[in-house]
C-alpha cells in the first residue's frame, strides 16, 4: 500500500512539472483591498486580461501564460511574504511586478540571488535603470529620476523656457515613493535657479489642510503632487477650498487616473498630471473587449474602466512581459517557455519600435522602448495629459524628456555607490 502511494505519488508529480514545463509563470504580488486598491485593480487588471488575450491565441509561440497573485494591501512586509510564497510557485517564478516602491526595495538583495528578474513599470529604485549593477531589475520606460526630470522641463516651457527665481512646492507622500525624485529636484532647483519647498503628507493622506494652509503661505509658482490613492483627490479637493488653481498642479504619474480625478468632482477640471500612457483608444484594447470580456474571461468587473488610466497601464506592462518572452524564446528556443534568468537576457534586449507596437494594436499607446545592460529604463519619455471635466486629454503631443545627462550621472552615481557597499563588481550578464 505505501509502495502504491509512493508511486501515485510520483507519477502527479511528474505530471505537474510536465503542465508547468508548457507555461510561463508570472508572480504578481498584488493589492485589490485597502487605501490603494483602486490602482492595484485597475494595474493588475490590465496584465491578466492580455495575458488573457495572449493566451486565446495560443500563448508565445505556444507557451502559455500563467499567473498568481498574492493579496499585499501595498504593505511592505506582507510584499515580501508574497514574493517568498510565489517564488516556489508552479514551477518556480520567471518575472515578478509587485508595483510598490516599499515592496520592491523590500525583495530587491533578494532577486539576483533568486535569479527572477523584477519589473518596477514606473516607478521604485531609478538608479536601478543601471543593469551593469543591477541585472535583475528594471525600472521600465520612464523612471521617477526621468519623470521627475521631464516635469521640471516641461515647467521651465510653461514658463518661457526657465524657472530662475520660481518656486515649486514638493506635495508628497511620506514615504520611499514619495521621497524617490528628491535627488533630481534638488539637484535642478540648484542648477535652474529655482526654490524648491518639501511638504510631506502622512500615509494614506486623507488629510492635507495644514499642508495646504503651508502652500498658501509659501505662494509657489506651482506644485508636483507626487501622491498615491486617497492623498490625490484630498489634494485637489483641498487646493480648490485654499484657492489654488488646479491647472497650477501637475501630479506624478500615479495621481493621474480617473480614481483620483471623478471623486474629486468640478474640484479637478484643469489638473494636470504625467504619463507613460497616451489616452484614448487602440486596437489592443478593442481586441480585449472583443475577445477576452465577450469570452467571459475579463478581470474587472467594471468593464467602463477598460482603457482607463491603471487598466491601459496594467497592458502596457503585459505587453512588455510578453515582448520579453518572445525575444528570449528568439534566443534560447521558440516555442519553449524561458527561466528566469534567460527572461532577464529578454527584458534586458526589449526592442519595442513603432512597427512592433502596430502589430500589437498600440501604436503610441506608449513610447518605443529599447533596453540594454546599461540601460534597464528603455525610454525615459513622459506625456502630460489634463483632464477636462470627463476625461483624461494629452496636452503635449509629442513625449518629453528631461535632462537625460543629469539623470544618468545621478544613476551612475547612485548605483556605483550601491555596488560599493554591496562589494558587487558592475558588469554586464551575458
Amino acid at each position: 500500500m505505501q509502495l502504491k502511494s509512493l508511486v501515485i505519488g510520483a507519477l502527479l508529480a511528474a505530471s505537474a512539472t510536465t503542465a508547468y514545463a508548457q507555461t510561463q509563470f508570472v508572480a504578481l504580488p498584488s493589492y485589490r483591498v485597502g487605501p490603494y486598491a483602486s490602482g492595484g485593480s485597475g494595474f493588475y487588471g490590465g496584465i491578466i486580461d492580455y495575458f488573457n488575450l495572449v493566451n486565446q491565441a495560443g500563448g508565445v509561440n505556444g507557451v502559455k501564460v500563467t499567473w498568481e497573485e498574492c493579496e499585499t494591501e501595498y504593505n511592505p512586509s506582507r510584499g515580501v511574504e508574497c514574493y517568498e510564497r510565489l517564488k516556489t510557485s508552479q514551477g518556480g517564478a520567471t518575472l515578478v511586478e509587485p508595483l510598490s516602491t516599499g515592496i520592491a526595495y523590500g525583495i530587491l538583495d533578494r532577486i539576483p540571488q533568486d535569479k527572477i528578474p523584477m519589473t518596477m513599470l514606473g516607478y521604485g529604485r531609478s538608479d536601478a535603470a543601471n543593469g551593469k549593477v543591477f541585472p535583475y531589475v528594471f525600472p521600465l520606460i520612464s523612471s521617477y529620476w526621468s519623470q521627475a526630470a521631464a516635469m521640471v522641463k516641461y515647467l521651465a516651457d510653461k514658463n518661457g523656457g526657465s524657472l530662475k527665481g520660481k518656486k515649486i512646492v514638493h506635495l508628497y507622500h511620506d514615504s520611499a515613493f514619495g521621497k524617490e525624485p528628491l535627488p533630481v529636484l534638488e539637484a535642478l532647483a540648484k542648477q535652474q535657479g529655482f526654490e524648491l519647498v518639501k511638504v510631506p503628507v502622512a500615509p494614506p493622506g486623507s488629510e492635507q489642510q495644514a499642508q495646504w494652509l503651508q502652500i498658501r503661505q509659501a505662494r509657489p509658482d506651482h506644485v508636483i503632487l507626487w501622491g498615491w490613492g486617497v492623498m490625490n483627490s484630498v489634494a485637489i479637493k483641498t487646493a480648490q477650498r485654499n484657492g489654488f488653481p488646479r491647472d497650477k498642479i501637475l501630479g506624478v504619474w500615479w495621481a493621474g487616473s480617473e480614481e483620483d480625478t471623478v471623486p474629486s468632482g468640478d474640484a479637478a477640471k484643469g489638473y494636470t498630471a504625467m504619463s507613460f500612457n497616451t489616452p484614448g483608444n487602440y486596437p489592443v484594447l478593442d481586441d480585449i473587449r472583443k475577445k477576452v470580456y465577450a469570452a467571459g474571461k475579463g478581470n474587472l468587473s467594471d468593464q467602463a474602466r477598460i482603457g482607463s488610466v491603471y487598466h491601459m497601464r496594467g497592458v502596457t506592462a503585459g505587453i512588455l512581459f510578453v515582448e520579453a518572452m518572445r525575444a528570449a524564446q528568439e534566443k534560447y528556443g521558440k516555442g519553449k517557455p524561458v527561466t528566469g534568468e534567460q527572461l532577464r537576457w529578454g527584458l534586458e534586449n526589449l526592442n519595442i519600435d513603432a512597427a512592433r507596437q502596430k502589430a500589437i494594436g498600440a501604436v503610441n499607446m506608449f513610447p518605443t522602448v529599447k533596453t540594454s545592460c546599461e540601460d534597464h529604463e528603455g525610454s525615459g519619455a513622459v506625456k502630460v495629459q489634463q483632464w477636462d471635466g470627463k476625461k483624461w486629454v494629452a496636452i503635449t503631443p509629442n513625449w518629453i524628456v528631461g535632462d537625460r545627462a543629469l539623470v544618468k550621472k545621478l544613476v551612475d552615481e547612485s548605483s556605483n555607490k550601491y555596488a560599493a557597499e554591496k562589494k558587487i563588481t558592475p558588469a554586464c550578464l551575458k
